[in-house]
């Protein structure tokens, strides 16, 4: 289980050095399209010469995030990943928790982004369904490997928007709800809450306990 975590961990840290978010002007077209133009923007910060000085490490992993606010739908993902127990939340509550979420996704995985070695993606083709779509890709690595990732996406106003990756068969939003319901069932939304400021604060200050 600690191998799979770290794997989906691993292929997340990509898509989220992989991922781009088209240009605010640029108009709606096939999901998979606009990935595949994605991509360049999100390389030519990871290759930007003046972005690999030392010292603007905080600088390239702050251009990555901002890409990843654009392209990941967080209130979404957060929904799903809560399942049944957002229905129970206050606006509040879910405005708390969508933050602190999208927060941990962001340190977790855009905090290594100097790891990136040089990965591509290969576009398989796209199924789209009125405003969702399915884009399928593949992971090519240096080791020659290649992983299989799918995309679930969202038509939000002119643009398509990621709420799901699923890697290998394993589902971000799935992996994530089994780990929130089981501290809910066996302690309480507060506790769950409660940890993720923890983890919050152990990922900003680089101090996990």
């Amino acid at each position: 289980m600690r191998s799979l975590r770290r794997r989906v961990g691993q292929v997340l840290l990509l898509i989220f050095v992989l991922s781009a978010v088209a240009a605010p002007s640029a108009a709606a077209g096939a999901p998979s399209e606009q990935l595949r133009a994605q991509v360049d923007r999100v390389l030519r910060v990871l290759e930007d010469p003046a972005l690999k000085k030392d010292g603007r490490v905080k600088d390239r992993r702050a251009a990555v995030r901002r890409i990843a606010n654009d392209i990941f739908d967080f209130n979404e993902t957060a929904r799903r990943s809560l399942g049944r127990h957002w229905q129970a939340r206050t606006p509040a509550e879910r405005d708390e928790f969508v933050q602190l979420f999208s927060d941990l996704l962001e340190r977790s995985y855009i905090s290594k982004v100097e790891l990136y070695g040089g990965e591509k993606i290969q576009y398989l083709g796209d199924t789209i369904d009125s405003d969702q779509a399915k884009v399928q890709t593949k992971l090519l690595t240096k080791g020659g490997s290649d992983i299989p990732i799918e995309y679930r996406m969202h038509k939000k106003g002119e643009r398509w928007l990621v709420y799901d990756v699923i890697i290998e068969g394993v589902s971000l939003i799935a992996n994530y709800r089994t780990q929130f319901n089981k501290i809910i069932q066996t302690s309480s939304y507060q506790e769950l809450v409660k940890k993720m400021k923890t983890k919050q604060e152990e990922l900003a200050t680089g101090t996990p306990s």
